[in-house]
């Protein structure tokens, strides 16, 4: 099935006479660009064979930016000058940006509008199309060394929530990053459609997509090949980033007592933190060294902390069932993304 051919209420598919375009998921976290070639689906990779590419880019004065892994790695000792989870950002007011930002991190221009945010970096003022321009030029350039040719346009994924100035703000993006947007496609259809989901007859399928810094679920309907979405919810202010959060602030206590810290060692804490996370993934409890503290986090335990978190989650899922007069016994799929 062509991403092209999905049907999505008051979507009409253009007739695209592109000879060279790709998928791309701009991530909160990471991003990657991939085409289809006989109805086969292939991730591009970077020149070293890395497929995934950090949401991160740093700013230096004077140079061009720095985006992927290399920022990701000076996320920590530079933080003040490098830019993470920007796609929750985009459409947001400065008042919305600085409410959300819990720990400090983002330092935005006090001479610009109020509906125009921007952050101060060493190279001047960013604001979040910018930066998700940069990014998407990084994975621009790898799908044309990749593909040895111009790459014309582009199919990019957004989370069904988005509202109309964040999914207008991606495409100012890739307009600024000299790409044509074919179509800006629902993540939860894409993941559907990922998954190899469309070869089935019918059915109902819901996908939770709870990505790095945006959280979707969607209920589709499977019929005659074609997906139809029959409802969706979701929070584009909650994601992977929002368990680091807790996971750091509670460390935070553990460690230094709750008094504040600076910019550069909240970086570390969240970087530590998220380290911490992904190792629960795999293991019911991990041992935990941080400065002169040490301690043991068990798997029950992060959940509790993140309870109000997964709460809201479920609140979600129960309310899509209900917008599509659904219960839980009408469901023939479930995509964890």
């Amino acid at each position: 099935m062509s991403l092209l051919q999905i049907s999505e209420p008051g979507f009409e598919s253009p007739v695209s006479t592109h000879r060279l375009a790709v998928g791309i998921d701009l991530g909160t976290t990471n991003s990657l660009v991939a085409t289809g070639c006989g109805g086969r689906v292939e991730i591009l990779p970077d020149l070293d064979g890395e497929y995934l590419l950090p949401s991160v880019v740093q700013y230096r004065k004077g140079s061009p930016p720095v985006v992927g892994e290399k920022a990701k790695a000076a996320a920590v000792a530079d933080p003040e000058n490098t830019v993470i989870s920007v796609k929750r950002l985009l459409g947001k007011s400065a008042t919305e940006i600085k409410n959300s930002d819990t720990v400090g991190r983002y330092r935005l221009d006090s001479s610009r509008d109020e509906k125009a945010p921007a952050l101060l970096t060493a190279n001047g003022s960013r604001d979040p199309v910018q930066v998700s321009a940069d990014i998407l030029k990084a994975l621009i350039a790898r799908a044309e060394d990749f593909l040895k040719g111009k790459l014309e346009g582009a199919v990019i994924t957004v989370p069904a929530y988005f509202n109309d100035a964040q999914r207008q703000q991606t495409r100012d993006a890739a307009r600024l990053a000299g790409l044509k947007v074919l179509r800006l496609l629902n993540e939860p259809t894409a993941a559907a459609v990922a998954y190899g989901l469309d070869s089935k007859d019918q059915g109902n399928v819901v996908v939770f997509d709870l990505g790095g810094g945006t959280f979707d679920v969607s209920l589709l309907s499977l019929k005659k090949g074609i997906f139809q979405v029959l409802a969706t919810g979701g929070d584009t202010a909650l994601g992977g980033d929002d368990f680091d959060n807790v996971l750091a602030e509670w460390l935070s206590l553990q460690v230094f007592g709750g008094k504040k810290l600076d910019l550069g060692e909240q970086s570390k804490l969240l970087h530590y933190a998220n380290q911490i996370k992904h190792q629960l993934s795999d293991l019911e409890s991990v041992e935990l060294s941080y400065a002169d503290w040490s301690g043991r986090l068990s798997h029950v335990q992060f959940s509790t902390l993140c309870e109000d978190l997964i709460n809201r989650t479920i609140k979600t899922c129960r309310r899509v069932l209900r917008d599509a007069s659904k219960s839980v016994g009408d469901i023939d799929n479930i995509v964890m993304v």
